[in-house]
């Protein structure tokens, strides 16, 4: 499969604690990731674990402190010139958590429709902006189009403002969409059809997704391959069920375990699950550590690399690279 984008050792670190702190916030550290053709990848973690960031970053919304960014072979990070940036921000969109606050209240849900085509289909007139505006509205399932065009959004559900931010990046002719928890914030009843608009999107338009989630289920419902982030680092990566049924790393088995199940008995949670993650100037060793029930000496001072533990399927884990039969595989080595 073609890489169309790309993530080599990509960071972002954030100065904190005023002009004198002199802290450093390592939001994501030394991320590999790929995005293929037609393909849907979900970056699943808790709060906080800089999936976002990541969207940020590969968004050009942020610029990284370190690593390369390339868009079907060419290297992203080192363009010049705002013909060049806007068309990367074309061809590479990204879709916001909150539908409401994306979008803005004072204006008609076409206004960001028809900027978007305005700014990057120039070749279209304003009657053919109109056409093109209605039928995105009813590609993403807001049918007829005549009656979404000129309503705001505080007339639209939650549901209906997120499939509004699906055709604004659409409008573009977009290759990739990064979308990030583009359901949290929407009913259990509606998720699916975003999921499933999603899914459909990659086969009529042709559109490969990073898809930003904690939730493990919708993940698995849409995607293809996922990977796992834990205080700034990619902690396990792999096709989307052989994660979820073989996981590798320990915090992703505590994703799983932490999944609600109807049919388990009532129970008040007595486990210690540690300290949580340092990620102001972190020292070396596994970040996951303090929380991790097989840690082992070198977890503490050896910060493990993503290394494949079987074909395909990778975790930045010292036990798992030891039960696989590996070296002590070091990020810093």
């Amino acid at each position: 499969m073609t890489d169309v984008l790309a993530a080599r050792g990509l960071t972002r670190h954030f100065k904190v604690g005023g002009a004198f702190g002199g802290h450093t916030l390592h939001a994501v550290d030394d991320v590999d990731l790929t995005i293929g053709e037609r393909e849907i990848v979900a970056l699943v973690g808790e709060s906080g674990s800089g999936k976002s960031t990541v969207a940020r970053l590969l968004a050009q919304l942020y610029p990284p402190t370190a690593g390369e960014i390339s868009f079907r072979g060419s290297l992203v990070t080192s363009l010049r010139g705002r013909k060049r940036q806007l068309d990367y921000r074309r061809r590479v969109q990204m879709v916001f958590q909150d539908p409401f606050s994306s979008l803005s209240p004072v204006y008609p849900v076409a206004h960001p429709i028809l900027r978007a085509l305005k700014l990057h289909r120039r070749d279209l007139n304003g009657t053919q902006r109109e056409a093109e505006a209605a039928r995105l509205l009813e590609e993403v399932g807001l049918t007829p189009a005549s009656d979404v065009l000129h309503k705001y959004p505080y007339e639209l559900s939650g549901g209906q403002r997120q499939r509004v931010g699906f055709a604004a990046a659409l409008a573009c002719r977009p290759e990739v969409i990064l979308a990030d928890e583009p359901v949290s914030m929407l009913d259990v009843s509606i998720r699916i059809g975003i999921l499933n608009l999603m899914a459909r999107l990659r086969e009529t338009e042709g559109v490969s997704f990073l898809y930003i989630t904690h939730d493990l289920a919708s993940a698995r419902y849409v995607a293809d391959r996922m990977l796992v982030m834990y205080a700034g680092h990619v902690v396990e990566s792999g096709p989307c069920e052989q994660v979820l049924t073989d996981p590798q790393h320990p915090y992703t088995k505590l994703l799983l375990s932490a999944a609600p199940d109807p049919w388990a008995p009532l129970a008040v949670p007595t486990d210690d699950v540690g300290e949580p993650p340092r990620v102001i100037d972190p020292e070396e060793g596994c970040r996951f550590q303090p929380r991790c029930p097989v840690a082992i000496d070198v977890c503490r001072s050896v910060t493990p690399r993503l290394a494949d533990t079987r074909p395909g399927h990778a975790a930045a884990c010292h036990v798992a690279h030891q039960e696989a039969g590996l070296e002590p595989q070091s990020r810093t080595g």
